[in-house]
């Protein structure tokens, strides 16, 4: 062999142990679906090899990073479908916390603490309290006269537990325009004395939506604690073993969608994530359109996605205001006896007709069963008109036994939350005071939607929820009848299944060759667990593309 061959030959070998030299090598683990398998390979972010590690010798390297897991179970990273990460840990939505049983006097000294601790003369923002304690029948005054007895002259907007009602004074009113006169806006309703037909103080959904904008729009330092809120969640979120989020909603007339560019280009996302624009239901299509057509986004080498929207159907049984098939037994709004829409039926079917045209799906707020059908009729159109991309209804609280099956036959994903007890608990009293016994018994129905091999997903809603996924998990198949068959099936649904949701399958969402590194490390095997001890389980590491963006012992 001459000198200029040997040099080929020797080229040629440290090319080939180059390009199979690893990144990272996590060892001695228990990996979900691989019941053969200790050792995953990782490269440039994607997953090089599953298999023995005495079958590795050629992927290791000088700057290999090797992970001994001592048997720590390795787990698809969790894809939260429906997560609100901007907002929830955000100090932009105010710190003037109110109580969530208190009743209308009880929140008194919540007011002045509030009013004592905050000395602007701006806009205060608040959250924290439920609508029963607020509109009791027994209550002296209205809402609006015991907030105006503390807030005379500055102006207040206070959240609701769900985020779908505002508590306003007459100042915030005054700074929105609204009278008892004037024209309540699509997917609102702005509430009144029965007696005196004056303004109450509560604005429901889109009528509250559209105040807190003004507020939130007011401060002046609001990009950086935006910011800093969004950081501070994509941390919790990364606790808690999610590489992927669906947002809950972009409002992009806050300046919400800047905030996150910052935060990408910065290098400080620890998540991938689908960025859902907002439909305004008040605003024309065509400028919200011209907007979304110039931050559309399906490049999936970038962390940001941006090929999805969130719209609302309707809004929430509590309100009155989630949209039913037959009648409210009992509403706030007699007027709108089976609720409301925050985009009319044949809107949506233009809505999503034009949304495809530039590339985007949508995932869809629907509660009442009006709203599921109206809204699979508007997929159905879609379909018909070409439109292949994923399509989601979130919530999904009650689901007319005619439309169970419209789900797998349109190929539309079903979005449950399930992370708090009063779900696992099916302890649904309010709802049969608000519906019937009938449809409170039917409502949050996994296993119907399950059963007919429709997608499902489950995700968080955080913070209306409890982020923890593995609480979610647990508490799907804690349901009994309702819930979901098993864990195998619970963890699809934070899984793979989220990924067909977001259309991001091929990426994400399993273990495999090929795929993302991404993955949370859990400290046992939570297949093997009694079913209530699964969310006690500890996060030891989360894994994005194959950079370590939580470790329990950092």
């Amino acid at each position: 062999m001459n000198r200029t061959s040997l040099l080929v030959l020797i080229a040629s070998i440290f090319m080939i142990s180059n390009t199979q030299a690893s990144d990272m090598m996590l060892t001695n683990a228990t990996i979900y679906g691989f019941d053969n398998a200790d050792t995953i390979v990782v490269s440039d972010g994607n997953i090089m090899f599953i298999g023995k590690e005495d079958e590795t010798h050629q992927f290791r390297a000088r700057n290999t990073e090797v992970i001994d897991l001592e048997q720590a179970y390795v787990m698809p990273g969790f894809i939260d479908n429906h997560n609100h990460v901007f907002e929830a840990a955000s100090e932009v939505g105010g710190n003037c916390e109110l109580s969530l049983d208190a009743s209308l006097e009880g929140q008194v000294p919540f007011l002045k603490a509030c009013s004592e601790n905050s000395h602007s003369s701006g806009w205060l923002m608040g959250y924290g309290f439920s609508l029963g304690g607020i509109l009791n029948e027994d209550n002296r005054q209205t809402p609006l006269e015991v907030i105006d007895r503390i807030f005379p002259t500055r102006p207040v907007v206070l959240m609701e537990q769900t985020s779908h009602s505002m508590w306003v004074n007459s100042a915030a009113l005054e700074l929105a325009g609204i009278t008892k006169d004037s024209i309540e806006p699509q997917g609102g309703k702005i509430l009144k004395d029965p007696i005196s037909g004056e303004l109450n103080g509560i604005l429901f959904d889109n009528a509250g939506d559209l105040v807190m904008e003004l507020a939130w729009n007011s401060l002046k330092d609001q990009f950086d604690k935006s910011y800093d809120g969004l950081i501070t969640g994509l941390e919790e979120s990364a606790a808690h073993g999610i590489t992927t989020i669906g947002d809950g909603r972009l409002y992009w007339k806050r300046g919400w969608y800047e905030v996150w560019k910052r935060a990408e280009k910065d290098g400080d996302l620890t998540a991938r994530v689908s960025l859902r624009p907002w439909i305004y239901p008040t605003d024309s299509m065509e400028p919200q359109l011209d907007f979304l057509k110039k931050i559309q986004s399906s490049n999936t080498e970038k962390l940001l996605l941006v090929n999805q929207v969130k719209m609302y159907s309707d809004g929430i049984p509590i309100n009155g205001t989630a949209k039913t098939l037959a009648p409210y037994l009992t509403t706030y709004i007699p007027d709108e006896p089976n609720g409301i829409n925050y985009i009319p039926p044949n809107q949506m079917k233009t809505w999503l007709d034009e949304l495809n045209k530039l590339g985007y799906s949508a995932h869809i707020h629907a509660i009442g069963d009006g709203a599921v059908r109206e809204s699979l009729n508007a997929i159905e159109y879609a379909r018909q008109s070409g439109a292949t991309k994923p399509y989601t209804l979130t919530h999904v609280e009650f689901v007319n036994p005619k439309d169970v099956n419209r789900f797998v036959k349109l190929n539309v994903t079903a979005d449950f939350q399930v992370g708090s007890e009063y779900v696992v608990e099916h302890d649904h009293s309010w709802a049969k005071l608000l519906l019937g016994a009938k449809r409170a018994l039917a409502m949050m129905n996994l296993k119907a939607i399950f059963d007919t091999g429709a997608n499902l997903t489950l995700s968080s809603d955080w913070n209306v929820h409890e982020l923890n996924p593995l609480v979610g998990i647990a508490n799907s198949v804690r349901m009994g009848d309702a819930g979901l068959p098993n864990v195998i099936v619970a963890i699809d649904a934070y899984t793979i299944n989220a990924a067909l949701s977001l259309g991001i399958e091929d990426i994400t969402g399993s273990i495999e060759v090929g795929k993302s590194a991404d993955f949370v490390i859990l400290e046992q095997d939570i297949t093997r667990l009694p079913v209530d001890e699964i969310a006690d389980t500890e996060i030891l590491m989360t894994v994005l593309r194959g950079e370590v963006v939580f470790d329990a012992e950092d």
